[in-house]
């Protein structure tokens, strides 16, 4: 799948023994790493759809935790060669990536597994209550050429 321009994929690595797993997402010395801003938790549960939004300084890392989730990216950038470029990614306990979002990128979410889906996410900016550095549009707004259902066949 041709890759919006600046998203970044990392395979994670889970070790496992007979006393559980541990599984690292973002590290310093990751060559994606910018900056830690924070991390946070949010959840969604089976079915919901959480989009969309972008921001204009924020870099997004998003690792899902527990379920699945289908996350998906829409370009929309003036001066991008991927504009208007759509990417969807299936995240979670059966595939378990680290997905780099860059600003001004719209992104989403939809819980596929059959219980609460929980992604972490550590973006490159503190939350600013006053001024959220947060921008959203309808999830099923016309202005990006996307469909949230279910493909079945």
């Amino acid at each position: 799948m041709p890759m919006i321009e600046d998203v970044c994929v990392k395979p994670l690595r889970v070790m496992c023994d007979e006393r559980g797993r541990l599984m690292e997402m973002l590290r310093s010395d990751d060559a994606l790493f910018k900056v830690f801003g924070q991390t946070y938790l949010t959840t969604a549960y089976p079915g919901v759809v959480k989009a969309w939004h972008y921001h204009r300084k924020q870099w997004d890392h998003f690792v899902v935790v527990i379920g699945m989730m289908k996350v998906v990216l829409y370009d929309s950038r003036e001066g991008s060669v991927t504009r208007g470029m759509v990417n969807e990614f299936f995240m979670g306990v059966h595939n378990p990536i680290l997905l780099q979002i860059p600003p001004l990128v719209y992104h989403g979410f939809k819980c596929i597994s059959d219980h609460e889906a929980v992604v972490i996410n550590t973006p490159t900016e503190v939350y600013q209550y006053d001024q959220p550095d947060e921008y959203r549009v309808d999830p099923h707004t016309d202005e990006i050429p996307y469909d949230w259902a279910r493909k079945d066949g």
